[in-house]
C-alpha cells in the first residue's frame, strides 16, 4: 500500500486527498486528462471522461503517461479494468484518418476493416459517405468533413483529420516587438502545438495572453484572417492589441459588428452578427466567404453559439484556432467543440503560469452571509425558481459588499452581479457607476478606461465584463451574484484580477453567499473549475471579514 493521494476506482473516478503532501503535483498531472467533478474540504472527486482522455492524445499525450500518473500516485493498485478502459479508449483516436487522395477529394481510411465496416454501417454515417475503394478505404462526400466527425466521435470513433486546409490570400503578418516586449515561452509552445495539429483549441488563463497567440499565429500562418469575438468592445480591443503587436494597419483591420460592417485582409466580427437572422435566414453569411481566409480564430469558443458550429461545420478547409480559458461548456457541447473546432492542442495550468509571474496571484474567499428571518421564512415557502433569486440578491449582500470596498478602499474594485435590479442598488449604495448590457459601446469604452486609469476606484458591472475585458490593474473582484453554478462564469470572473499588477498588489476574489440556500450549493459548483486549477476558497462568516487578509 502507497503513501499516494490518489484513489483509482474501478468506475474511473478518482479521489483526490487534499491534504496530502504530493497533492498538488497530482492535480497538475491528472487535470492533463480527468475532470474534476467534486470539491469539498477534503477529498476532490475526478472523473475520467472519454473526450477527456482524446483531448489528451491529441494534445501528444499517450496512455502509457497517463497511466503512469495514476500508479505514481495512487494509495492502492490500480483495478484493471481502469488500466484497459484507459488503453482502449486512448487507442481508438487515430483508428480513423480523414485525408484527401490523389485527385484531392476526401477519403476516410482506418487501420482496421472491423472499424470502418462498424461505422459504414451505421445510418448517420452512410448520407456523409461515397463510394467504397476497399475494406479499409471509403470517400467522403466533399461537403460533410465537418458533419462526420460529429457523428464519428458520437460512435466512440474520434477520426483523425489530416486533410489539409486551404492556404487563404496571401497576406503578410508580422510580430512587431520594437517596443521591448516579446512573445513568452509558453505562448510559443501553444502556436507550435497548434500548428503541428493543424486546427484546435488553446486552452490559457485570462491575463496569459491569449491574443498573442492569435497574432502569433496569424504571423506563422501569413493569410486572410477572420477572428470571432464575444462583443464589440472585445472586437476593439483586439484590433487594438493588433495595432500594437503586429505589422498590420488600420486599413488592414476591419470591424464587423452591429455598428460597422468593413470587410478587409483582417476582419474582427462578433458572434452576435453571425448569428443574427433575417426572414429566418442568417443574414450575414456571405462574410464566411467574403474573402479566402486562411485562418479563422474564434476567442472564448466556450461560449460559441450553437449556430455557429453548424456554420463552423462548413469551414473545416479552413485552419481554425479555438482561445478559450476553459473547455467547459454549461450546454455540455464539448464534443462539438472537439469534432469541429478541433481538439485541445495546448493546455497552460493556471498555477504553472503564476509561478512563473506571468499572472499575479489570487486569493478567493467564499463570504457566508446568514440570512434575516423574515428573509429565511421568505425564502422557505418560494417556489424552486424563485428561491435562487431570492438568495442570490439578498438585501445582506449590500451591506457586505460596502464593507468590502471600505476594507480595500484605495485599490481597483470590480463588484459583479447578475441581477439588473441589484445592479441598481448596489450601484447606489456604494456611489459608483454601474455598467451593464443596455451601456452604449462608447460609454462602456469611457468607464474602463477611467477605471484603468484609476479617475473610478469602484466599477458595478453585470456579466457583460465577464469576458475579454482587458482591466488589468484590478486587484479586488467581489461576485455578489452569478449564473446559477457556471463554472466557465466564476473563471472569467477571477480572471479579471489575473493581470500582473504594477502595483504589485496581490488579487482578492470574494463570492458572498447566502448560508444554507441554492445560493451556497450552485457556489460549490461554481468553484470546481478553479479548484482544478488549484485555487483553494477560504470560508469566511461575514462577521469574520476584518480577520481576512
Amino acid at each position: 500500500m502507497g503513501q499516494g493521494p490518489l484513489i483509482v476506482q474501478s468506475d474511473r473516478t478518482v479521489l483526490l486527498e487534499v491534504g496530502s503532501p504530493q497533492a498538488d503535483e497530482a492535480r497538475h498531472e491528472l487535470a492533463v486528462f480527468a475532470e474534476l467533478e467534486r470539491a469539498p474540504e477534503f477529498v476532490h472527486t475526478y472523473r475520467i471522461t472519454r473526450l477527456g482522455l482524446w483531448n489528451a492524445r491529441a494534445a501528444g499525450h499517450t496512455a502509457e503517461q497517463m497511466l503512469a500518473t495514476l500508479e505514481r500516485y495512487a494509495k492502492f493498485p490500480v483495478p484493471q479494468t481502469v488500466t484497459l478502459d484507459i488503453e482502449e479508449t486512448v487507442g481508438r483516436y487515430g483508428r480513423l484518418v480523414i485525408s484527401r487522395d490523389a485527385e484531392g477529394g476526401l477519403i476516410i481510411t482506418a487501420t482496421d476493416p472491423a472499424v470502418l465496416a462498424e461505422i459504414t454501417r451505421s445510418s448517420k454515417v452512410g448520407p456523409f459517405l461515397g463510394i467504397r475503394r476497399s475494406s479499409t478505404e471509403w470517400t467522403v462526400q466533399p461537403w460533410a468533413r465537418g458533419q462526420i466527425k460529429q457523428e464519428l466521435l458520437k460512435l466512440g470513433w474520434p477520426a483523425e483529420d489530416l486533410a489539409g486546409y486551404t492556404p487563404g490570400t496571401p497576406h503578410d503578418i508580422e510580430l512587431d516587438t520594437t517596443s521591448g516586449w516579446h512573445v513568452r515561452p509558453y505562448q510559443q509552445q501553444a502556436i507550435d502545438s497548434f500548428f503541428e495539429g493543424g486546427s484546435g483549441v488553446v486552452v490559457l488563463p485570462p491575463g496569459a495572453g491569449k491574443t498573442i497567440v492569435g497574432a502569433g499565429a496569424m504571423a506563422a500562418a501569413d493569410t486572410t484572417t477572420l477572428i470571432l469575438v464575444t462583443n464589440t468592445v472585445s472586437a476593439r480591443q483586439w484590433r487594438s492589441e493588433l495595432l500594437r503587436k503586429t505589422s498590420l494597419t488600420e486599413q488592414e483591420i476591419g470591424e464587423y459588428s452591429g455598428e460597422v460592417k468593413e470587410v478587409r485582409p483582417v476582419t474582427i466580427a462578433t458572434y452576435q452578427i453571425l448569428t443574427a437572422k433575417r426572414k429566418g435566414e442568417f443574414a450575414h453569411l456571405a462574410l464566411l466567404d467574403a474573402k479566402d481566409w486562411g485562418l479563422v480564430i474564434y476567442d472564448e469558443v466556450h461560449l460559441l453559439p450553437a449556430p455557429v458550429f453548424k456554420l463552423t461545420a462548413d469551414l473545416q478547409a479552413r485552419r481554425r484556432l479555438g482561445l478559450t480559458a476553459t473547455l467547459v461548456r454549461e450546454d455540455g457541447r464539448e464534443n462539438d467543440v472537439f469534432s469541429l473546432i478541433g481538439p485541445k492542442r495546448f493546455d497552460a495550468p493556471w498555477r504553472e503560469i503564476e509561478a512563473q509571474g506571468y499572472i499575479a496571484p489570487a486569493t478567493c474567499y467564499e463570504v457566508r452571509i446568514d440570512l434575516p428571518q423574515d428573509e429565511r421564512l421568505e425564502y422557505a415557502a418560494a417556489s424552486d425558481d424563485e428561491r435562487y433569486r431570492l438568495a442570490a440578491t439578498a438585501p445582506a449582500k449590500l451591506a457586505v459588499a460596502k464593507e468590502l470596498v471600505t476594507k480595500h478602499a484605495g485599490e481597483l474594485i470590480l463588484v459583479i452581479g447578475t441581477y439588473l435590479d441589484q445592479i441598481d442598488e448596489l450601484a447606489t449604495t456604494l456611489g459608483a457607476p454601474q455598467l451593464t448590457g443596455s451601456t452604449p459601446t462608447a460609454e462602456r469604452e469611457r468607464l474602463y478606461e477611467e477605471f484603468r486609469t484609476g479617475r473610478t476606484k469602484v466599477l458595478v458591472v453585470s456579466k457583460v465584463a465577464n469576458f475579454s475585458i482587458d482591466l488589468p490593474e484590478a486587484t479586488v473582484a467581489i461576485q455578489v451574484s452569478g449564473s446559477f453554478g457556471s463554472r466557465q462564469e466564476e473563471a472569467q470572473r477571477l480572471g479579471r484580477l489575473l493581470r500582473p499588477k504594477a502595483s504589485g498588489i496581490p488579487a482578492s476574489f470574494y463570492t458572498l453567499v447566502a448560508r444554507d440556500t441554492v445560493d451556497q450549493d450552485f457556489a460549490q459548483n461554481r468553484q470546481r473549475f478553479l479548484a482544478e486549477q488549484g485555487y483553494a476558497y477560504t470560508i469566511l462568516n461575514a462577521d469574520e471579514l476584518s480577520e481576512a487578509a
